[in-house]
């Protein structure tokens, strides 16, 4: 059997070129430095002059602004209105995307009968079902979950429907070998090497549901952390614009980093 060419053979120097580690500490200092080094230049530019405060609020204004905010109780409702509405659609749109990705990676029928037409409708802006939705379901709390879920439900469902099809096919050899049914299969073996990744896409469709549920709220709401933002611009009021947004940033990161660690958990063996 003949060797790899000289120059495609992987070297122990070769791989460390392409990927390579840093020190704890080092990390640690370069998570700070990409917060602090755009903190520090959008303060140096608001105080420099060369931008009004009415388009670039300073830190320290915005900071005033977000506290007066939580002091008149505007802030706590809206954020609470807005993590409903989350809760809402994002619960509803894994509870339906789950078991249909499940199905259509395990089941043979099932990826040639619904890929085509999710295949359609993720290509869809679920922003243009807005006047439908509010035609169909009115300009309630249901218009704005319905959203919420049409415009993350397809991407999550194909999104595990790829990684229930990486599962080894040794692994279920060996599972039928043993004597395991499909469903004590699919139970025990599909769905516990599947759930890091089932994981892993909330949390990128969890970016999705946050901006839908704003745009939901820019259109037709009465509370909300979007439509208090429509309330700032109709006033020009970006400092309370900048507060929300940095509202809306750390409740996603917050989110971002319970999945992980419930994927570290739950997962552990992936690691």
């Amino acid at each position: 059997m003949r060797s790899a060419p000289p120059e495609i053979r992987a070297t122990p120097r070769r791989v460390k070129l392409l990927k390579t580690d840093v020190s704890r500490r080092t990390a640690w200092i370069l998570r700070a430095a990409s917060i602090l080094v755009p903190l520090a230049g959008w303060w140096a530019l608001s105080v420099s002059g060369l931008v009004e405060d009415t388009f670039l609020p300073s830190p320290p204004d915005v900071w005033a602004a977000g506290l007066t905010m939580v002091e008149s109780g505007d802030l706590p409702a809206d954020l609470l209105a807005s993590l409903g509405r989350i809760g809402a659609g994002f619960g509803a749109a894994v509870l339906i995307a789950v078991p249909l990705g499940f199905a259509m990676g395990t089941l043979g029928w099932a990826q040639p009968l619904l890929e085509p037409v999710i295949g359609i409708l993720r290509y869809l802006p679920a922003s243009a079902f807005i006047p439908l939705l509010i035609i169909w379901l009115g300009i309630g709390e249901t218009s704005k979950i319905a959203l919420l879920v049409l415009g993350v439900v397809f991407f999550n469902t194909l999104m595990t429907a790829d990684v229930v099809r990486q599962v080894p096919a040794r692994l279920l050899e060996v599972s039928a070998i043993l004597g395991a049914g499909r469903a004590r299969v699919a139970a025990r073996v599909v769905f516990p090497y599947a759930l890091p990744g089932i994981l892993d896409a909330m949390r990128v469709n969890a970016a999705a549901a946050w901006n839908f549920v704003v745009v939901a709220e820019l259109i037709a709401a009465t509370s909300g952390l979007g439509y208090r933002i429509t309330r700032a611009q109709r006033f020009l009021q970006t400092d309370r614009i900048f507060a929300i947004l940095i509202v809306i940033g750390l409740i996603g990161l917050t989110i971002d980093i319970t999945l992980r660690l419930v994927r570290a958990r739950v997962g552990r063996w992936a690691q």
